[in-house]
Protein backbone atom coordinates (compact mmCIF):
# COMPACT_ATOMS: atom_id res chain seq x y z
CA UNK A 1 0.00 0.00 0.00
CA UNK A 2 1.41 3.14 -1.31
CA UNK A 3 -0.43 5.63 1.37
CA UNK A 4 1.67 8.48 0.21
CA UNK A 5 1.06 8.21 -3.81
CA UNK A 6 -2.69 7.05 -3.09
CA UNK A 7 -2.60 10.43 -1.54
CA UNK A 8 -1.05 13.30 -4.28
CA UNK A 9 -3.34 11.13 -6.62
CA UNK A 10 -6.35 12.21 -4.35
CA UNK A 11 -7.23 9.07 -3.21
CA UNK A 12 -7.61 7.27 0.42
CA UNK A 13 -7.83 3.13 0.68
CA UNK A 14 -9.81 4.33 4.13
CA UNK A 15 -12.28 6.75 2.49
CA UNK A 16 -12.60 9.02 -0.36
CA UNK A 17 -10.04 11.88 -0.20
CA UNK A 18 -11.77 15.32 -0.04
CA UNK A 19 -9.87 18.91 0.44
CA UNK A 20 -9.09 19.31 3.83
CA UNK A 21 -5.61 20.02 5.85
CA UNK A 22 -3.72 18.42 8.95
CA UNK A 23 -4.61 19.46 12.50
CA UNK A 24 -2.92 19.37 15.45
CA UNK A 25 -3.58 19.07 18.82
CA UNK A 26 -1.71 19.18 22.21
CA UNK A 27 -2.20 16.35 24.48
CA UNK A 28 -1.24 16.41 28.22
CA UNK A 29 -0.31 12.73 29.83
CA UNK A 30 1.64 11.68 32.68
CA UNK A 31 4.21 8.93 33.34
CA UNK A 32 4.60 8.69 36.94
CA UNK A 33 5.34 11.92 38.41
CA UNK A 34 6.41 13.81 35.50
CA UNK A 35 4.08 15.39 33.50
CA UNK A 36 3.99 15.45 29.87
CA UNK A 37 2.93 17.35 26.67
CA UNK A 38 3.08 15.53 23.11
CA UNK A 39 1.42 16.59 19.67
CA UNK A 40 -1.14 14.25 17.89
CA UNK A 41 -0.86 15.35 13.96
CA UNK A 42 -3.54 13.98 11.22
CA UNK A 43 -5.37 14.95 8.12
CA UNK A 44 -8.81 16.04 8.47
CA UNK A 45 -9.50 15.27 5.18
CA UNK A 46 -9.37 11.12 5.57
CA UNK A 47 -12.00 9.82 7.61
CA UNK A 48 -11.76 5.56 9.13
CA UNK A 49 -9.17 4.29 10.59
CA UNK A 50 -5.40 4.36 9.44
CA UNK A 51 -2.24 3.57 10.57
CA UNK A 52 -0.34 5.58 13.57
CA UNK A 53 3.18 6.33 14.29
CA UNK A 54 4.73 7.22 16.88
CA UNK A 55 7.62 10.38 16.98
CA UNK A 56 10.24 10.88 19.27
CA UNK A 57 12.66 13.99 19.04
CA UNK A 58 16.21 14.74 18.90
CA UNK A 59 18.13 15.16 22.79
CA UNK A 60 16.90 18.82 21.92
CA UNK A 61 13.61 17.93 23.50
CA UNK A 62 10.12 18.34 21.93
CA UNK A 63 10.87 21.12 19.62
CA UNK A 64 9.15 21.96 16.27
CA UNK A 65 11.62 19.79 14.44
CA UNK A 66 9.60 16.40 15.54
CA UNK A 67 6.46 18.68 15.67
CA UNK A 68 7.09 19.34 11.72
CA UNK A 69 7.92 15.74 11.36
CA UNK A 70 4.33 15.05 12.95
CA UNK A 71 3.08 16.61 10.42
CA UNK A 72 4.54 15.60 7.72
CA UNK A 73 3.61 12.37 8.41
CA UNK A 74 -0.33 13.23 9.07
CA UNK A 75 0.22 14.62 5.50
CA UNK A 76 1.26 11.08 3.95
CA UNK A 77 -2.40 10.08 5.33
CA UNK A 78 -0.88 8.58 9.43
CA UNK A 79 -2.05 9.95 12.32
CA UNK A 80 1.59 10.76 14.22
CA UNK A 81 1.87 11.46 17.75
CA UNK A 82 5.00 13.46 18.68
CA UNK A 83 5.90 11.97 21.71
CA UNK A 84 7.15 14.17 24.75
CA UNK A 85 10.20 11.98 26.38
CA UNK A 86 11.53 14.64 28.94
CA UNK A 87 8.98 16.71 30.40
CA UNK A 88 6.21 19.72 29.43
CA UNK A 89 8.28 22.52 28.05
CA UNK A 90 11.87 21.13 28.22
CA UNK A 91 13.57 22.10 25.23
CA UNK A 92 16.83 23.38 25.00
CA UNK A 93 19.65 24.61 22.45
CA UNK A 94 22.71 23.63 24.63
CA UNK A 95 24.20 20.89 24.51
CA UNK A 96 25.60 20.21 27.99
CA UNK A 97 21.60 20.61 29.12
CA UNK A 98 20.64 18.23 26.07
CA UNK A 99 23.01 15.58 27.22
CA UNK A 100 21.83 15.85 31.10
CA UNK A 101 18.05 15.40 30.32
CA UNK A 102 18.74 12.38 27.62
CA UNK A 103 21.28 10.41 30.43
CA UNK A 104 18.61 10.53 33.17
CA UNK A 105 16.02 9.25 30.99
CA UNK A 106 18.82 6.78 29.84
CA UNK A 107 19.81 5.68 32.99
CA UNK A 108 17.25 3.60 34.08
CA UNK A 109 16.23 1.75 30.83
CA UNK A 110 13.15 0.14 32.17
CA UNK A 111 11.85 3.34 32.74
CA UNK A 112 13.02 4.63 29.47
CA UNK A 113 10.90 1.85 27.31
CA UNK A 114 8.06 2.31 29.71
CA UNK A 115 8.08 6.31 28.98
CA UNK A 116 8.24 5.41 25.41
CA UNK A 117 5.30 2.94 26.10
CA UNK A 118 3.27 5.28 27.82
CA UNK A 119 2.78 7.76 24.43
CA UNK A 120 2.35 4.73 22.20
CA UNK A 121 -0.77 4.13 24.69
CA UNK A 122 -1.61 7.70 23.95
CA UNK A 123 -1.49 6.89 20.09
CA UNK A 124 -3.45 4.31 20.39
CA UNK A 125 -6.34 5.97 22.40
CA UNK A 126 -7.13 7.87 19.58
CA UNK A 127 -10.19 7.05 17.75
CA UNK A 128 -8.57 7.58 14.21
CA UNK A 129 -5.48 5.16 14.74
CA UNK A 130 -5.59 1.38 13.22
CA UNK A 131 -4.05 -0.52 16.56
CA UNK A 132 -3.24 -3.19 14.34
CA UNK A 133 -0.82 -1.12 12.06
CA UNK A 134 1.60 0.85 14.31
CA UNK A 135 5.11 1.87 13.96
CA UNK A 136 7.67 4.10 15.77
CA UNK A 137 10.61 6.53 13.98
CA UNK A 138 13.00 8.65 16.09
CA UNK A 139 15.90 10.94 15.34
CA UNK A 140 19.19 10.63 17.48
CA UNK A 141 17.88 10.10 21.21
CA UNK A 142 14.69 9.23 19.63
CA UNK A 143 16.23 6.46 17.19
CA UNK A 144 17.59 4.90 20.15
CA UNK A 145 14.18 5.31 21.97
CA UNK A 146 12.38 3.69 19.65
CA UNK A 147 14.92 0.59 19.12
CA UNK A 148 14.67 0.05 23.32
CA UNK A 149 10.85 0.08 22.38
CA UNK A 150 11.48 -2.92 20.01
CA UNK A 151 13.88 -4.71 23.03
CA UNK A 152 10.84 -3.85 25.22
CA UNK A 153 8.71 -6.57 23.05
CA UNK A 154 5.78 -4.11 22.38
CA UNK A 155 3.24 -5.59 19.81
CA UNK A 156 4.40 -2.98 16.72
CA UNK A 157 4.78 -3.53 13.30
CA UNK A 158 8.19 -1.74 12.95
CA UNK A 159 10.54 0.84 14.10
CA UNK A 160 13.05 3.64 12.35
CA UNK A 161 15.90 5.14 13.44
CA UNK A 162 17.31 8.22 11.59
CA UNK A 163 20.86 8.98 13.06
CA UNK A 164 20.32 6.70 16.14
CA UNK A 165 23.04 5.21 18.91
CA UNK A 166 22.06 1.88 18.40
CA UNK A 167 21.94 0.80 21.64
CA UNK A 168 23.03 -3.11 22.15
CA UNK A 169 20.75 -5.36 23.80
CA UNK A 170 21.05 -7.91 26.20
CA UNK A 171 20.40 -11.57 24.35
CA UNK A 172 17.10 -11.00 26.97
CA UNK A 173 16.54 -8.38 25.38
CA UNK A 174 17.18 -8.85 21.81
CA UNK A 175 14.56 -11.81 21.88
CA UNK A 176 11.92 -9.86 22.77
CA UNK A 177 11.86 -7.94 19.73
CA UNK A 178 8.60 -8.34 17.77
CA UNK A 179 8.73 -5.07 15.65
CA UNK A 180 10.85 -5.27 12.16
CA UNK A 181 13.61 -2.41 12.55
CA UNK A 182 15.12 0.05 10.32
CA UNK A 183 18.42 1.73 10.62
CA UNK A 184 19.10 4.95 8.85
CA UNK A 185 22.46 5.59 9.32
CA UNK A 186 25.41 8.24 8.14
CA UNK A 187 28.54 6.57 7.68
CA UNK A 188 30.45 9.21 8.45
CA UNK A 189 29.04 9.90 11.66
CA UNK A 190 31.74 10.25 14.23
CA UNK A 191 29.45 8.81 17.30
CA UNK A 192 29.35 5.35 15.91
CA UNK A 193 32.77 2.95 15.56
CA UNK A 194 32.34 0.44 12.99
CA UNK A 195 32.67 -1.73 15.66
CA UNK A 196 30.21 -0.71 17.82
CA UNK A 197 27.88 -1.35 15.05
CA UNK A 198 29.09 -4.53 14.10
CA UNK A 199 28.20 -6.10 17.65
CA UNK A 200 24.64 -4.24 17.36
CA UNK A 201 24.04 -6.35 14.19
CA UNK A 202 25.20 -9.72 15.46
CA UNK A 203 23.35 -9.37 18.48
CA UNK A 204 20.53 -8.96 16.39
CA UNK A 205 20.73 -11.37 14.01
CA UNK A 206 21.82 -13.89 16.86
CA UNK A 207 18.13 -13.52 17.90
CA UNK A 208 16.66 -13.67 14.24
CA UNK A 209 15.15 -10.12 14.29
CA UNK A 210 14.14 -8.53 11.24
CA UNK A 211 16.41 -5.47 10.73
CA UNK A 212 17.44 -3.87 7.68
CA UNK A 213 20.18 -0.77 7.55
CA UNK A 214 20.76 1.61 5.53
CA UNK A 215 24.24 3.73 5.22
CA UNK A 216 24.26 7.38 3.15
CA UNK A 217 27.84 7.91 1.98
CA UNK A 218 29.26 11.18 3.15
CA UNK A 219 26.54 11.69 6.06
CA UNK A 220 27.25 12.66 9.51
CA UNK A 221 25.41 12.74 12.92
CA UNK A 222 21.54 14.74 12.50
CA UNK A 223 21.68 14.84 8.67
CA UNK A 224 17.77 14.91 8.65
CA UNK A 225 17.55 18.15 10.26
CA UNK A 226 17.87 21.51 8.70
CA UNK A 227 18.83 23.41 11.47
CA UNK A 228 22.18 20.94 12.47
CA UNK A 229 24.24 23.21 10.94
CA UNK A 230 23.59 25.79 13.08
CA UNK A 231 24.14 23.84 16.55
CA UNK A 232 28.36 24.99 16.65
CA UNK A 233 29.10 21.18 16.97
CA UNK A 234 31.29 19.56 14.09
CA UNK A 235 29.60 16.26 13.99
CA UNK A 236 26.13 17.49 12.90
CA UNK A 237 24.83 18.29 9.67
CA UNK A 238 22.46 18.52 7.54
CA UNK A 239 22.78 16.26 4.63
CA UNK A 240 19.92 16.92 1.69
CA UNK A 241 20.12 13.89 -0.33
CA UNK A 242 20.36 11.94 2.84
CA UNK A 243 17.42 13.35 4.30
CA UNK A 244 15.54 12.66 1.65
CA UNK A 245 16.61 9.28 0.86
CA UNK A 246 16.29 8.18 4.12
CA UNK A 247 12.56 9.47 4.67
CA UNK A 248 11.40 7.96 0.86
CA UNK A 249 13.27 4.83 2.59
CA UNK A 250 10.95 4.99 5.66
CA UNK A 251 7.76 5.50 3.11
CA UNK A 252 9.19 2.16 1.50
CA UNK A 253 9.71 0.08 5.14
CA UNK A 254 5.89 1.55 6.14
CA UNK A 255 4.49 0.03 2.59
CA UNK A 256 5.59 -3.57 3.90
CA UNK A 257 5.30 -3.88 7.56
CA UNK A 258 1.45 -2.00 7.50
CA UNK A 259 -1.30 -4.26 6.47
CA UNK A 260 -4.12 -3.26 4.34
CA UNK A 261 -7.20 -3.45 6.21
Amino acid sequence: MRVALLCMLGLCVWAPYAFGEVQTKVIPYQHGKVQLEGVLAWDDAITGKRPGVLVVHEWWGLNDYAKDRAQQLAKLGYVAFAVDMYGKEKITTHPDQAGTWMKEVQANVSQWQARAIKGLAVLRSQDQVDTNNIAAIGYCFGGATVIQLAFSGEEINGVVSFHGALPLPTGKQASKVKAKMLMAHGNADPFLKEEHIRKFRNALDKANVDWQMVLYSGARHSFTDPGADARGMDALKYDQAADERSWMHMQLFFDEIFVTP
